[in-house]
């Protein structure tokens, strides 16, 4: 696959000496005890530091603070309600299951020192770390992003076995465009001209903007962030950054600061990138593809494939609980009305829930791969996703088909694409799809699921009062 190689750069090493900071401080991520956190912050001179988390949108949210301050014990609080509103700040009326708080009580936030990691964009030196979340008293918060995907891969632990994940996200690069009535349009790369479609694995096309990707890389290497490979896709100034294959927990981390990273270096150049899932009309819509496999934790043995090299009964189950379970979770991994804009018949995206072996037209395609490399690609999720949920929604389910013997249809030979939809084709049903199947909340939690078709139930209402161009189009003159 043709990829943009990162620019030379001193290593962590030569950095380190330069600095002067001790080759056991000089990993550019991660720490293990406080201790080390504050000889770590100490020796980069960090001033400030941002301790995030992500919300149901996965947008970070929390607390910053003096370095010193983060080091002394500090108890760091933020409101319960914070999980309870829309991608626009609103806070939905309590219907269903859907319920605030009573007290509006303090969640705790409490930094993983494994996070630990620069923020290369600022000015002032600053670190960032991501947190987890707890109740006031210390007990588990079942419905926060990163726990709901703990869970899941805990269940995983029970059984002995490790889910491994390799996500791949595209974005578009933007032009700037402050009146969210006129449609966005590419920006000029280095040429001095709008880049346009059909540049899919263009090398050109990515040279367009290389000094705004060198920043990217530059911005990673800093936070000891790794990309693996990146292209130019199909739509004007679409690009796909994919990563190394790992735990869930540690690339979930990594999409949801990658992201952060994207828009800053490109904020840097006068340009946006927008993580929509259809950001402009007639262009391929942005997915964020997720390749899964299992293996057992004693002894690394990929669970999808017998000791022959045949394909598992779980490998089959996995696939058989995805086919089921996957579009009543779709909410996860298309969670916004415009996500839907995107899963439509001929924009490359599936509208199906059917599997095939190297066969892009389908919603789960199992990559050509030896027996030790086997897994599972689904396409279905868009790039708008908050990385927790589509992962823990995507590994659930084929959890769940493990756990129930599921058993798939028979493979797609050819396009999966015609015919009928098999997906829900709005925000509203697939909130109700989520909320239908109770074996559901045995991987995500009931709690869970009514706050969250609470707040999306929300989102669809507040979207409700906008009038679009084309009602006023076609029914201004007309009806």
């Amino acid at each position: 696959m043709p990829s943009k190689k990162r620019v030379s750069a001193p290593t962590i090493e030569k950095a380190a000496r330069s600095a002067k900071i001790p080759p056991s401080l000089s990993v550019p991520r991660g720490v293990k005890t406080w201790k080390e956190a504050a000889d770590w912050l100490r020796a980069r001179g960090i001033e400030d530091i941002e301790c995030i988390t992500p919300d149901l949108a996965g947008v970070p949210r929390g607390k910053m603070m003096p370095s010193s301050k983060f080091t002394s014990n500090t108890s760091l609080a933020l409101p319960s309600a914070l999980y309870r509103h829309t991608i626009s700040g609103d806070y939905p009326e309590e219907t269903g299951n859907f319920r605030y708080e009573p007290r509006d009580s303090d969640l705790k936030l409490v930094p993983d020192l494994s996070t630990l990691s620069v923020v290369p964009w600022e000015s002032d030196p600053t670190a960032q770390v991501i947190c987890d979340i707890v109740g006031s008293t210390g007990e588990s918060v079942p419905y926060t992003p990163r726990n709901v995907l703990k869970n899941v891969v805990s269940m995983y632990r029970e059984r002995g076995w490790k889910p491994v994940v390799a996500p791949e996200i595209e974005f578009y690069l933007v032009a700037m465009n402050d009146d969210p009535d006129y449609p966005l349009h590419p920006p000029k790369g280095r040429s001095g001209r709008s880049i346009q479609g059909g540049q899919g694995y263009s090398i050109a096309g990515i040279n367009e903007f290389d000094e705004l990707i060198d920043d990217i890389y530059h911005f990673s290497e800093k936070q000891g962030l790794e990309i693996d490979t990146l292209i130019h896709e199909e739509g004007p100034a679409q690009l796909e950054i994919n990563l190394r294959h790992g735990d869930p927990i540690e690339l979930a981390d990594q999409v949801f600061l990658f992201k952060r990273t994207i828009r800053e270096a490109a904020l840097k150049h006068g340009i946006y990138a927008t993580f929509m899932a259809k950001p402009m009309q007639g262009q391929a819509g942005s997915a964020m593809h997720i390749h899964q496999s299992v293996v057992e934790i004693e002894t690394g043995r990929n669970v999808f494939s017998n000791p022959d090299g045949s394909a598992s009964r779980e490998f089959f189950h996995f696939i058989g609980g995805m086919q089921v379970y996957v579009p009543k979770t779709l909410v996860m991994m298309a969670p916004y009305v415009n996500s839907y804009r995107r899963l439509t018949p001929d924009m490359a995206a599936p509208v199906n829930n059917a599997w095939g072996y190297d066969n892009r037209t389908t919603a789960f395609r199992v990559p050509v791969s030896d027996a030790n490399a086997r897994r599972i690609e689904n396409r279905l999720p868009g790039s708008d996703a908050n990385p927790y949920l589509a992962l823990a929604a995507s590994l659930g389910c084929g959890l769940l088909g493990i756990m129930q013997g599921l058993e798939p249809s028979a493979p797609t030979e050819d396009t999966a694409n015609e015919g009928s939809i098999d997906l829900p084709r709005g925000l509203l049903e697939a909130v109700s799809l989520l909320e239908s199947d109770p074996a559901l909340e045995d991987v995500l939690s009931a709690e869970f699921i009514g706050l969250y078709a609470g707040v999306k139930r929300g989102e669809f209402e507040t979207f409700m009062q906008v009038i679009s161009p084309w009602e006023r189009e076609f029914l201004l003159l007309n009806v």
